[in-house]
């Protein structure tokens, strides 16, 4: 049995809605096995499935077919995370990144300050 990468990608919660997991494909973010695939490319057990997210990838090993969307505690059985070590502490650099801290009670950064953050952050 095979179903489409984006249902099955909604279907696994890796994306919110159908439409996302479409986009996500046509945008090129999304390979099966090593190659680029479409939204339409049907995946089956064993497929590996590798998503490009802001800056770090993810990899998961489909274990069994799924086309309707199941519970949070269900979709542990219908694929597996395989995703290097590197690319794990990566997100986690990434999520640190993203957090500053401003000491409580010193308001809103200014415009001046808020340029300096981005700045600091590289964007």
């Amino acid at each position: 049995m095979k179903v489409r990468v984006d249902r099955f990608l909604h279907a696994v919660r890796i994306f919110k809605t159908r439409s996302v997991s479409s986009d996500e494909c046509r945008l090129g973010k999304v390979s099966v096995n090593g190659s680029e695939a479409k939204a339409s490319r049907e995946v089956q057990a064993g497929d590996e499935i590798t998503i490009r997210f802001h800056g770090f990838s993810r990899t998961i090993k489909v274990l069994q077919i799924l086309e309707k969307r199941v519970g949070a505690a269900l979709v542990e059985k219908y694929y597996e995370d395989i995703t290097p070590e590197d690319e794990l502490l990566k997100k986690d650099m990434l999520k640190l990144n993203r957090n500053e801290f401003r000491q409580r009670g010193a308001g809103r950064p200014t415009k001046r300050e808020r340029r300096d953050i981005d700045r600091l952050k590289g964007a």
